[in-house]
C-alpha cells in the first residue's frame, strides 16, 4: 500500500498554502543569522545581539493571539498576505537601520508582520480539511516547512560570507513571493469544506467572539498547560544541547550539525507517510506518545556519550515530534468552532513561543548549575507529565466536530 496515498485527497488548496509557505521558508536566513549581523557585521556585543533575540520573542508571544483574533475578525487570508507582504517589506528596510533603538524597533514590528502568519494558517488548514483528514494535512505543512528550512540557512551561510545585507533581500523577496502566490492562487475556500454547514463557512465576516470565551473552554485551557512542559523540551537543541554535546563531549560543530540533520531528513521522508497510517488514532493516544517519545529521546542524552548514542536519542525523539506535532495541531482544530478556529490557533501557538522564552534559558541554567544529568532526567520528566497529563484526559479523545 501506498503510504502517501492520503495526500492525494487534500483539497487543492492546502497545496496552495503549502506551496507558499515552501517558498517562504526557503528564503528563511535573516533570523538564523541576525545575531552574527549584530555581532559579526554591526559589531555589537553579543548581549546586545541576544537583547534582540529576546524581544522578536516577546513580540511573537503578545502577536499570536492577536493575529488569531484578527484572522476570525477579517478572514484568515487577509492576515497571512498582510503578514507575508509586510514582513518582506520590512526584511528590505531592516539593512539601513544603524541605531541600537532602531534595530531593537525595527526587529520587533518585524516580529510582529513576520509571527502573524501561523495563527491563520493553521486555522485555515483546519477548515480546509475534515477530522481524518486534518493529521495528514498539518505533517503536509511541517513538510513544506523542513523542506524549506533545508533550503534556507544552507544558502544563507553562503551568500554571509559575502554579505549579510543580501540576506535581508533574499529572505524579503521569498516573503513577497509566497504573499503572490496567495493572493493569485483561485481559492475557492467553501467548495473546499462541504463538512462544514453553510452558515457556518461565512466566518470571515461573521463576528466572532473574544478571548474571554475562549478560555472559558477548560478542556482547551487544560491542554494548553499540559502542552506547555512538553513545548519546552522542543527547543533544547538551541540551548543545552548544544552546550551538552559541543562543549561537554568535545564533539564538533559539524558532526552537532550532522545529528541535527537527521530530525530534517526524517521528517522529510516519514512524517506524512506516518500520519496518514495513524490518521484514524485518537488524539489522546497520539499526543500522550508523541510526547512520551519526545520525553524519552531526550532523555537518553543523560546516558550517552558518543556521537552513535546521540543519534539514537535524535530519532527516538523526531518520531515522537512527527506523531506529537500533527496530532495536537489537529487536535485544537477539531475542539475550535469554525467562527474562533484563529483564536483557538492563536493560543495554541502562543504556548510555543512562551516555551521559546523559558525553555531555552531554563535548559542551559540546569546545565550550568546541576549538570547535565539533571537537565536531561528533567526532559525526560517533561515529557513524561506531558503524556501522562493528556492520557487522564480521555476528554482529549474526542472532539466537538468530529
Amino acid at each position: 500500500m501506498n503510504p502517501w496515498r492520503g495526500l492525494g485527497a487534500l483539497p487543492k488548496e492546502v497545496w496552495y498554502l503549502c506551496l507558499a509557505i515552501l517558498v517562504n521558508r526557503a528564503g528563511t536566513m535573516v533570523l538564523p543569522f541576525l545575531t552574527l549581523y549584530l555581532t559579526v557585521d554591526r559589531k555589537w556585543s553579543a548581549g546586545t545581539a541576544g537583547l534582540a533575540l529576546t524581544i522578536y520573542g516577546i513580540a511573537s508571544i503578545v502577536v499570536a493571539p492577536l493575529a488569531g483574533r484578527l484572522s476570525d475578525r477579517a478572514g484568515g487570508l487577509l492576515i497571512i498576505k498582510l503578514s507575508l507582504f509586510i514582513s518582506g517589506l520590512i526584511l528590505f528596510v531592516f539593512p539601513f537601520v544603524t541605531s541600537l533603538y532602531g534595530i531593537l524597533a525595527i526587529t520587533a514590528v518585524w516580529a510582529f508582520a513576520n509571527e502573524s502568519f501561523r495563527p491563520p494558517s493553521m486555522a485555515l488548514i483546519g477548515r480546509l480539511t475534515g477530522p481524518s483528514q486534518r493529521k495528514m494535512a498539518f505533517a503536509l505543512s511541517r513538510l513544506a516547512v523542513n523542506l524549506g528550512m533545508s533550503i534556507g540557512p544552507v544558502i544563507g551561510g553562503f551568500l554571509a560570507m559575502k554579505s549579510f545585507r543580501t540576506l535581508f533581500y533574499v529572505d524579503g523577496t521569498t516573503a513577497i513571493m509566497a504573499g503572490a502566490l496567495i493572493a493569485f492562487m483561485p481559492w475557492r475556500i467553501q467548495e473546499a469544506i462541504p463538512h462544514v454547514p453553510a452558515t457556518d463557512s461565512q466566518t470571515t465576516t461573521a463576528p466572532a467572539v473574544g478571548y474571554a470565551s475562549v478560555l472559558r473552554d477548560r478542556r482547551f485551557v487544560y491542554f494548553l498547560i499540559a502542552m506547555l512542559p512538553i513545548e519546552m523540551v522542543f527547543f533544547q537543541p538551541l540551548a543545552a544541547m548544544p552546550l551538552f554535546v559541543v562543549r561537554d563531549l568535545q564533539i564538533s560543530e559539524a558532526a552537532f550539525g550532522m545529528l541535527l540533520a537527521i530530525n530534517t531528513v526524517m521528517i522529510i521522508f516519514m512524517e506524512v507517510p506516518l500520519n496518514t497510517s495513524m490518521a484514524n488514532w485518537s488524539h489522546r493516544r497520539t499526543i500522550s506518545l508523541g510526547a512520551l517519545l519526545v520525553g524519552v529521546g531526550f532523555g537518553g542524552l543523560a546516558i550517552s556519550g558518543g556521537a552513535g548514542a546521540i543519534a539514537a536519542t535524535v530519532v527516538v525523539w523526531t518520531v515522537g515530534e512527527m506523531i506529537l506535532l500533527p496530532a495536537s495541531s489537529a487536535y485544537v482544530s477539531d475542539i475550535a468552532p469554525p467562527a474562533q478556529a484563529g483564536a483557538y490557533m492563536g493560543l495554541y501557538t502562543m504556548g510555543f513561543s512562551l516555551a521559546f522564552a523559558i525553555g531555552p534559558w531554563l535548559g542551559v541554567e540546569v546545565l550550568e548549575r546541576l549538570g547535565p544529568v539533571a537537565v536531561w532526567l528533567g526532559t525526560l520528566g517533561c515529557g513524561c507529565l506531558t503524556a501522562f497529563m493528556i492520557w487522564s484526559q480521555k476528554a482529549v479523545g474526542s472532539s466537538s466536530r468530529q
